[in-house]
């Protein structure tokens, strides 16, 4: 996070001259939302999920796919938009050091004890196979050490995966990536300086342009690989390539948002405009998503998923400006405790969805709107509160 010391000793994130505390705000926002679709699994999305449970809600399968359409790639987007500065402070080794001491520790945590932990209470209740014991099961199932059983019903085998850290991995790609870029830059060209005094932001046509290009790369992704579809890119980063058009464009976005000040030279007007175009597409799935799915397609090389790229596209793009404009507009004050919170949301991260499957499991019994309430309401304090705590941890610190 590039900060900066003002006057009362206070450190606030800042774009040339102007302070962005509402980065902040955007930032806690986005881990609540994250908990919250998280939360939302068992009770009306189709997706894989730790808890299966009868019955569901078609109005929170469609939140779930409003928020799905944009939570992430503006979760890059603002990670990114930080790493410019700090490059340019640290250098390339000490950036590239930084980032790795602190993602890989929460890739290794999630992948050797988070996942197989929420992955063994899926084993023992919700699969037709013998109970393990929970060794036997983590060589054997987890590890793959043992032979696939006689009609194994997955999600894949063997069970170990990454997970929701998928997210993770991406950043250290994309972070690793930069850091190469630069070397070559600097090396062979001409080291761009960072620039202090905002330039021109994108104006409607180039956004447009910018849709146009990520939705026909999202259709022609999806041909192959349709939207749930995941591969271990290169054995050992989890993908959805469904979804890797947008997240990659939107990385790269925030890079250049903070090479050219755009976060505070983009009007206010144009932003909330965007805002309103994402919000009517947003109510019209919460609305009429059971009319409006049957138009869609996951993917192949059909009208329906060109249609679904584009839209998602449309909505990711409009709703990601239009939030950005709102925090900045009514959410850029300092407030320490949304500092201490937006700083915690990578460990946020890593221990909600342990919180979230435990408050599912022990709602089993509750119909799905209550059910989720709770396990919404419930799993983001506790997730937050459980940061806080090992953050202040002497040994866990260091790693989370």
């Amino acid at each position: 996070m590039w900060t900066a010391n003002n006057p009362n000793g206070k450190r606030d994130v800042v774009e040339g001259t102007g302070r962005l505390h509402h980065l902040d705000a955007l930032k806690l926002f986005l881990i609540v939302l994250v908990v919250v679709l998280h939360a939302a699994q068992p009770y009306g999305p189709a997706d894989w999920w730790y808890v299966e449970r009868e019955g569901g809600s078609a109005l929170l399968a469609e939140i779930a796919r409003v928020g799905g359409t944009f939570l992430m790639s503006l979760f890059l987007f603002v990670s990114a938009f930080f790493v410019p500065a700090a490059h340019d402070r640290q250098g390339g080794a000490r950036f590239l050091g930084h980032r790795f001491r602190r993602f890989l520790p929460l890739v290794l945590i999630g992948f050797f004890v988070v996942v197989p932990a929420l992955m063994y209470p899926y084993h023992q209740n919700f699969r037709d196979h013998p109970s393990l014991d929970p060794l036997t099961y983590y060589l054997d199932v987890y590890l793959g050490e043992g032979e696939t059983p006689q009609g194994w019903t997955g999600p894949s085998w063997p069970d170990r995966q990454f997970a929701h850290l998928w997210f993770l991995q991406h950043l250290l790609v994309y972070v690793s990536l930069y850091a190469a870029w630069r070397w070559v830059a600097g090396r062979f060209g001409r080291p761009r300086a960072p620039k202090a005094v905002p330039s021109a932001p994108p104006g409607t046509i180039a956004i447009c342009g910018f849709v146009v290009v990520v939705s026909v790369s999202t259709f022609l992704l999806r041909v192959p690989y349709p939207v749930d579809t995941w591969i271990p890119l290169l054995e050992f980063i989890q993908t959805e390539p469904a979804d890797l058009a947008l997240q990659a464009s939107f990385f790269w976005v925030g890079l250049l948002a903070y090479r050219h000040g755009w976060l505070t030279s983009f009007g206010e007007r144009a932003g909330l405009a965007w805002l309103a175009v994402g919000g009517v597409l947003a109510a019209a799935h919460l609305s009429f998503g059971s009319r409006i799915e049957v138009l869609y397609a996951p993917g192949g090389l059909t009208t329906g998923s060109l249609l679904w790229s584009t839209v998602e596209t449309v909505m990711c793009v409009s709703l990601s400006i239009g939030l950005l404009t709102a925090f900045r507009r009514w959410a850029n004050r300092p407030s320490p405790r949304v500092a201490e919170a937006g700083a915690l949301v990578f460990t946020v991260y890593l221990i909600h969805v342990p919180v979230v499957v435990a408050l599912q499991y022990a709602t089993l019994d509750l119909a799905p709107w209550p059910a989720f309430v709770i396990v919404a309401v419930v799993g983001t304090v506790a997730s937050l509160l459980l940061a806080r705590l090992l953050s202040r941890t002497p040994v866990l610190r260091r790693v989370l």
